[in-house]
């Protein structure tokens, strides 16, 4: 597989950058994997975020923000060119949390959207 290295379109605050890094330390991630962001069909509102540790697969771009690889499919590039994720600790909520300024709208949960 052929992986080109380009500036990311996405980015992580710093609070998802250490539970990220923290995770990947704890989980022993392997070399070979990097965390997959992207989108899949479904949920209440069309779309799903996909945030995961995945290997690399045909059709990724590759990307190293801050020490961290991340693969997404090209594709998806169209709906989370400006995304930045962050991961918030809250009493109500914890958790990694998406903001897409490309999302038209989103559902309650935050973790699905339409465009």
């Amino acid at each position: 597989m052929s992986t080109t290295t380009i500036e990311a379109p996405l980015s992580f605050t710093e609070g998802a950058k250490i539970e990220l890094k923290k995770l990947i330390e704890q989980q022993e991630i392997a070399p070979d994997f990097g965390l997959r962001v992207g989108v899949e069909g479904g949920g209440c509102a069309g779309m799903n975020y996909i945030l995961g540790f995945d290997q690399e697969k045909e059709g990724d771009q590759e990307f190293n923000i801050d020490g961290i690889r991340v693969l997404m499919n090209k594709a998806h590039g169209l709906y989370l060119a400006g995304m930045q994720v962050d991961y918030q600790q809250g009493l109500n909520a914890r958790g990694f949390v998406f903001n897409n300024p490309n999302a038209a709208s989103t559902c309650g949960c935050g973790t699905s959207f339409s465009v």
